[in-house]
């Protein structure tokens, strides 16, 4: 069995881990029961930590709670020293920015890896076995430094990240995207609780490309939230501002603003109530959706913008021709009047057909259960796993198509008899990745029938072809007569166990010196057993007409190829080799030349 692949959503306010059960991709559950885990972290003075809403709680009660982290992933001090925080922060040696949890600094790479490492003891909770690999998405904007400084994480948390995904392309993934016409585009609309994306991607023979991409890393919910908040607390006539605020109360008012917008979603109307917000202050407010919607369209409103500019970069002059779909994705995407820009702005309705929450997370799955060959069956296999050729004189693997070719792919090359008058050649084909042809697997044999010629006159064709469906044919074609000869070899080709794959590909590295040694060995040998009788035929015919230092120089290196022969070394055999075929260039052109004056003599005897 095949090491699971966990695929995680890194979020900037909420995360996520799955992994491919059973051949379907699911996202797991922590303690709580609840699949999406608060990008929330709390360190104590002892060195404990809670990760999740465990962290928020304590923060309720007035404690350190690093969250929205993501947005420092990567990024020097010097470009974050002016932005809020919920923690204190400041500058290290190195030039990064460390974060204040209760008397501690840390860096945001080793916030992040606590996530990571909660999120993997989930998954190992639940699926009652280890897991050292994953699949992280990150979203498509980030640089190297942002990516790296993502897979670092993952690293620190114990885990072999196999891949960054961008988040547009896993929730590509999970809406089934991949599975439109062969050249597709799609919109991927992201706003989540603290940032916004919005990319389009193409999609072309199975590949998802990024066309364009922007967004805002302080736009989201949590700004949709600021903003009912201070209207709440405005129409409580207090007469202060809620920017003076102290913490914990500022706190209690900006998460019952959530509960209410989230409320709001699917009521016309509803009750805010904050008992006891003050001694002798109680807060009470009827909200309906029109207010919630008033008060969050500037919020909403910059994306319009930011949508506007990508479908430009992306050369999209007309939305309901030259884009496919339009997907949502993150949790503030569950209000009406965000679809319903969106639906305005690429005149469609979009599809939320996947949960918001979710989709990014379930596409890492799916790359993860891809990856792993957990989701083999469910997926198209675009690769060969193992090179296919055929089997050549001197029992060498002759490769037609390399290893991790994608497919449906064609590959041919032309091949001549190697002894006078052979009349059939038997084209073996063979898979694998060793020099020898007796180290790889045969996959079949035809046998291909021509007239009697000299050595290197008759001439075969040779052509592999794999569909998309992973069967390989093999045309072997008489180029003198025409005649075909068809071998078809269903599945074979790419249909082949992991565990063989892994075995066949280990031996090709653990025996690469002694194999490409056999190799050029043969390969000299063959040489020099077509060169030593060519040169006795030619000295025959011209030594008397050569010098004498030259015949010398023949003669040694010959000598030198023979001794070679017997010592069965590979790099001496083939230095005398080339030596012999150096020595004999003048006495070839010789040979060429007597030849030419032969046939005018006979021609002018005529």
């Amino acid at each position: 069995m095949a090491d699971d692949i966990i695929g995680i959503d890194l979020g900037t306010t909420n995360s996520a881990v799955g992994v491919v059960e059973s051949g379907f991709p699911i996202l797991l559950a922590g303690e709580d029961g609840s699949r999406i885990v608060p990008s929330a972290v709390w360190v104590g003075q002892d060195g404990d930590v809670e990760v999740g809403k465990s962290a928020l709680r304590r923060r309720g009660a007035g404690a350190q709670v690093a969250t929205s982290i993501k947005r420092f992933m990567g990024r020097r001090y010097a470009e974050v020293a002016d932005e809020d925080f919920c923690v204190p922060f400041k500058e290290q040696q190195d030039g990064v920015p460390a974060f204040e949890l209760n008397g501690g600094d840390y860096t945001a790479v080793q916030i992040s890896a606590e996530i990571l490492k909660h999120l993997k003891q989930v998954a190992e909770t639940q699926l009652e076995r280890s897991v050292s690999k994953a699949v992280i998405t990150v979203p498509a904007y980030f640089n190297d430094a942002q990516r790296n400084a993502t897979k670092q994480a993952g690293e620190l948390a114990g885990l072999e990240v196999m891949r960054i995904v961008s988040e547009p392309t896993a929730a590509a993934l999970a809406y089934g995207l991949d599975k439109l016409g062969e050249k597709s585009r799609v919109a991927v609309y992201d706003l989540g609780g603290g940032t916004f994306d919005i990319s389009v991607l193409e999609l072309h023979e199975g590949v998802f490309q990024v066309l364009a991409t922007a967004g805002d890393t302080r736009l989201g919910g949590d700004d949709i939230d600021e903003a009912l908040a201070q209207w709440c607390w405005s129409q409580l006539d207090t007469g202060e501002s809620f920017d003076n605020l102290a913490n914990q109360e500022r706190q209690r008012l900006l998460d019952e603003a959530k509960l209410v917008k989230e409320k709001l979603t699917e009521a016309d109307r509803v009750g805010l109530s904050i008992p006891f917000f003050r001694e002798n202050f109680h807060v009470s407010l009827e909200i309906t959706r029109d207010t919630l919607e008033r008060v969050m369209r500037p919020v909403i409103a910059k994306t319009e913008g930011l949508c506007r500019r990508v479908l430009a970069d992306a050369g999209i002059k007309d939305v309901e021709v030259d884009l496919n779909a339009v997907v949502l994705v993150g949790g503030s995407t569950r209000i009406p009047a965000v679809r319903d820009l969106v639906g305005r702005v690429f005149r469609r309705e979009p599809d939320s057909s996947q949960h918001p929450d979710e989709a990014v997370a379930i596409g890492a799955v799916i790359q993860g259960g891809v990856m792993s060959g957990a989701l083999r069956d469910m997926v198209l296999l675009d690769v060969t796993p193992l090179s296919l050729g055929i089997e050549t004189f001197g029992g060498l693997m002759n490769v037609l198509i390399p290893r991790n070719t994608t497919i449906p792919c064609k590959a041919g090359e032309m091949f001549t008899n190697a002894i006078a008058n052979q009349e059939m050649m038997r084209v073996r084909v063979l898979q694998g990745e060793r020099e020898m042809a007796r180290d790889n697997w045969e996959l079949g044999s035809v046998d291909v029938s021509f007239d009697p010629a000299p050595k290197g006159q008759a001439r075969v064709g040779v052509q592999f072809s794999i569909d998309e469906n992973g069967i390989l044919e093999v045309l072997a074609r008489d180029v003198s007569t025409g005649k075909d000869t068809v071998l078809e070899i269903n599945s074979a080709a790419v249909d082949v166990d992991d565990s063989d794959v892994e075995k066949m590909v280990s031996e090709s590295v653990d025996y690469a010196f002694e194999d490409m040694a056999e190799r050029i060995f043969t390969e000299a040998r063959l040489k020099a057993e077509e060169l030593l009788p060519a040169v006795e035929m030619g000295l025959a015919q011209v030594q008397d007409v050569m010098e004498p230092a030259e015949l010398e120089e023949i003669r040694s290196a010959e000598a030198a190829v023979r001794a070679a022969l017997e010592g069965r070394e590979p790099n001496p055999l083939k230095a005398a080799v080339q030596r012999l075929d150096k020595a004999t260039e003048h006495m070839a052109a010789v040979l060429v030349e007597k030849a030419m004056e032969e046939a005018l003599m006979r021609k002018l005897g005529e």
